[in-house]
């Protein structure tokens, strides 16, 4: 409430930088008020063009997707129509596979999420409910039509929670993609209402939006399989080393969460039937890689010295010890920053696509080869992630500000999940043409 006031005047921030190896430090930020347009909400695609493991181009697609929106205007803002128009751009630029990136996203419109995953299957059931009468309802996608059929990867992290979790665990059970990311999702498996205290206070004679509401849990999600979203999540098909897999992030680390349970399963046909997603040979290729890639070394780094800050529980207030600390941190960070600077690793040409630029002929042109070596050389400074815990490294490198006018952040999993994608491209060529036993 304090940041909201008149248009045209100003408000000034007291922050924590995003990349301040100290939590102590802070900065002044001045914004002007004026009406945002929450661009960064929405859907948005890149076009990549890598090499493969043979040294192959294999052109990829990968959709962000930070929320599933919807407007009750049928001509205003909709997930799944706005996909749907990504998705028909990058068919037009041939892409061989597609990663739906749903690391950030926290969840949404129900409808939204039952019916983007209808772009991806054929009709059948999505998601089953269960209100407090033990009734169970099953929500189906009505439309045969498929705008997709191609290799699919589905990005997720402990953050990706409700009908992120909805449309993964659907595409899970069929056996349409394959999931990568944390453990598990969020495992919030749970409707709510909001029940204005006005609306009884008025039967004795007074109403006021003071009375303050209730949020009350109503129904359970599950999935078309029969298992329960709440507390377990969606369990990865590949699992990534990552900063925000730990126990303390999700539903079964808040208090009085409500139980895993399960329900019958209910009628589909798996898409995996008549199409494999070769997660075996993946997952060894995948190993393989994260071993002997220092950015996921990086990572498990970070994620064990996080548990050590956990486990402490405690913060020196000697000033000589918190110096010693920001100093070894300086020495850590200034000496990954040269190892990367003398790696060699391949970068692919990525030209960004969003939904103001989706029908215009020329594609934006974000990332070519040379281009973060040249960003690296210039010192970029590391920023911590939106998913990254208080006072510890990132698993997102050199961006992070959500600006689509710059180049990519050095993502391990981003580039980790584009080499699944394209061995699942490889793969699903056959053994005429995939390099099957590499």
């Amino acid at each position: 409430e304090m940041i909201r006031g008149k248009k045209g005047t100003h408000v000034r921030l007291l922050v924590i930088p995003a990349d301040a190896a100290d939590p102590s430090r802070r900065k002044s930020v001045e914004l002007v008020r004026d009406e945002i347009k929450l661009k960064d909400q929405e859907a948005r695609a890149d076009i990549i063009i890598k090499k493969d493991e043979s040294g192959n181009p294999v052109k990829l697609g990968w959709i962000t997707l930070p929320s599933f929106y919807a407007d009750m205007d049928r001509h205003q803002k909709s997930t799944t129509r706005d996909v749907l128009a990504l998705l028909k751009r990058l068919k037009k630029e041939n892409i061989s596979g597609l990663v739906v990136d749903l690391r950030r996203n926290g969840g949404g419109s129900l409808e939204e999420a039952i019916s983007l995953t209808g772009l991806f299957l054929k009709s059948g059931p999505i998601v089953q409910t269960k209100g407090s009468n033990g009734n169970i309802v099953i929500s189906s996608d009505p439309d045969p039509g498929i705008a997709y059929a191609g290799p699919l990867v589905v990005l997720t992290s402990r953050q990706s929670a409700s009908a992120s979790e909805i449309f993964a665990a659907a595409l899970q059970d069929y056996g349409r993609g394959v999931i990568v990311g944390d453990k598990n999702t969020f495992g919030k498996g749970t409707v709510q209402t909001i029940l204005e205290i006005g609306r009884f206070t008025s039967l004795l004679g007074s109403r006021s939006q003071d009375d303050g509401a209730l949020k009350l849990t109503i129904q359970k999600f599950y999935r078309v399989a029969g298992g329960s979203t709440q507390l377990h999540g969606v369990a990865s098909d590949i699992v990534l080393p990552s900063l925000s897999d730990l126990p303390e992030l999700g539903e079964g680390a808040l208090k009085n969460c409500l139980p895993y349970d399960e329900v019958s399963m209910a009628k589909y046909t798996k898409w995996s039937d008549t199409h494999s997603l070769f997660l075996d040979q993946l997952k060894r290729r995948s190993a393989e890689r994260v071993q002997n890639t220092t950015e996921f070394h990086y990572v498990m780094e970070n994620v064990e010295r996080l548990r050590q800050k956990l486990n402490d529980n405690r913060i020196s207030l000697n000033e000589d010890v918190r110096r010693k600390e920001i100093a070894d941190d300086k020495v850590r960070k200034e000496t990954r920053a040269k190892e990367r600077l003398a790696s060699n690793q391949e970068e692919p040409r990525i030209y960004r696509l969003t939904l103001d630029t989706v029908d215009k002929p020329n594609l934006q042109l974000i990332m070519f080869p040379g281009k973060m070596a040249a960003a690296k050389k210039g010192g970029v400074s590391a920023k911590v992630a939106p998913e990254a815990a208080p006072d510890a490294d990132s698993d997102l490198i050199g961006g992070g500000d959500e600006d689509d006018t710059k180049e990519p952040a050095i993502d391990p999993k981003r580039d980790e999940t584009l080499n699944i994608l394209s061995d699942l491209v490889d793969l699903s060529r056959g053994p005429k043409t995939a390099s099957a036993n590499r």
